[in-house]
């Protein structure tokens, strides 16, 4: 078929007609399907099942001489800090091990430095306007939890490489106004890039304006890979200590899409000076996380190593429903100049760019028919996507099967709404 934009009108309504009436069969098939957030399938959660049995005894409950099932040890036990120190590739002392929420800790890291000034500096919130660099499309709860804090976002574009370091490299170093970047490294959410060598090494080598700017890198999908090509980080800790700019970068991991989303461990890494700002506040907040849950994962693990097998029947499930998105894509709107999307090794999510001005569109049109998407918008600060294009699919929860009819619609949805607007043309 030709590519819509080359199509006569009358071309284009006599495909309308035929895409419109495919798209009212689907309608009177009352589906309920669901893949607007990137949540682990049923299959997934049952690779950990034996987690909920593997701790079972008052002897196993002693670490170092400390009983875990009582008060202490705020920065996590020591074998599960190792766990993550690998994982990370960091130090052990840089690893402070939270609760089921690397969300959770992130938003205090936010929290913290707005009401607790660092580096000489007066708190974020006694500073007037501050700024966040927001790449972009991203990740919408980071954007949610800098607007909450009333920070200033300004996207950045992402490239193939990362985001716009020409871009990050000008606002960073002559803005004292502008106090972070979020960064998902490995796999972005959505769009599956892992940052390039040079990329992570522009980051180390940041000249920030202001004294108190920090990189919050959001390594959730470090081991998240979904075919045989994974892709390799470049270490932010190493590169930064290269450069004499350890204190830059605050890291983030959890379990949550590894074991239990709602029972996971979440980790923070960061420089001894970092920590010691954190941990004061930490102090405060509580007398320790859940312990008993990381001596469970630790119990069921035994090592980094073993999450990396782990991950491997993780791959097993994911694999194919990923297999599945793509080869609907290619099949059904290859050629057709409707939309373009990219193919990620990893992490938990397609990113598809449809035609411009299309695609809340498309994810109504979805919603209508029963298929429930990312809200269109969601992948940019304050939910406005100057395009109105990108759309996040997350293969991950429905079964294969449910996912085949729902990417069934998605690209008759896509396809609908650009014969839609070329014919308002």
């Amino acid at each position: 078929m030709a590519m819509y934009s080359e199509m006569s009108r009358e071309e284009l309504l006599q495909e309308k007609l035929s895409l419109q009436k495919e798209y009212d069969e689907f309608k009177s098939r009352n589906l309920q399907l669901d893949m607007s957030r990137g949540k682990p399938g049923s299959e997934q959660l049952d690779l950990s099942l034996d987690m909920l049995t593997v701790l079972n005894s008052k002897e196993q409950c002693i670490v170092n001489g400390t009983d875990c099932r009582n008060y202490g040890i705020l920065d996590g036990i020591s074998s599960m800090k190792q766990i993550f120190a690998d994982l990370l590739e960091c130090g052990e002392d840089d690893i402070m091990v939270g609760g089921n929420s690397s969300l959770n800790m992130m938003f205090d890291a936010i929290a913290c430095m707005m009401h607790a000034g660092f580096e000489g500096c007066e708190p974020w919130e006694k500073q007037g306007e501050i700024k966040f660099l927001c790449p972009s499309p991203g990740y919408d709860r980071h954007f949610g939890v800098t607007q909450y804090f009333g920070i200033k976002m300004v996207p950045v574009p992402m490239t193939p490489t990362g985001p716009d370091m020409d871009i990050v490299e000008s606002l960073v170093e002559n803005d004292e106004k502008v106090k972070g970047i979020w960064c998902v490294p490995k796999y972005s959410n959505p769009q599956g890039i892992t940052y390039s060598d040079e990329t992570v090494t522009r980051f180390a080598k940041l000249k920030p304006a202001a004294k108190d700017f920090r990189i919050m890198w959001d390594n959730a999908y470090c081991i998240h890979d979904v075919t045989d090509k994974p892709e390799k980080l470049l270490s932010i800790v190493s590169e930064c200590k290269k450069y004499g700019n350890e204190d830059l970068p605050l890291i983030f991991a959890s379990t949550s899409k590894i074991t239990f989303p709602g029972s996971g461990v979440a980790a923070m890494a960061t420089s001894p000076r970092n920590m010691a700002l954190f941990k004061k506040r930490y102090h405060f907040q509580t007398i320790g996380y859940d312990k008993l849950n990381m001596l469970r994962h630790v119990l069921f693990f035994k090592n980094a190593d073993g999450v990396r097998e782990h991950m491997k029947k993780h791959k097993a499930v994911l694999a194919p429903r990923f297999n599945v998105v793509i080869s609907k894509l290619r099949s059904q709107l290859g050629g057709l100049g409707v939309a373009t999307w990219l193919e990620p090794n990893g992490g938990y999510f397609v990113s598809v760019d449809v035609m411009d001005g299309c695609a809340k569109r498309v994810v109504a049109l979805c919603k209508d028919a029963g298929v429930v998407l990312t809200g269109a918008g969601a992948t940019y600060p304050y939910g406005e996507d100057p395009h109105d294009s990108n759309i996040r699919i997350a293969p991950s929860f429905p079964p294969v099967a449910e996912l085949e009819v729902a990417m069934d619609l998605f690209c008759l949805s896509a396809k609908l709404a650009a014969v839609e607007k070329l014919l308002a043309q």
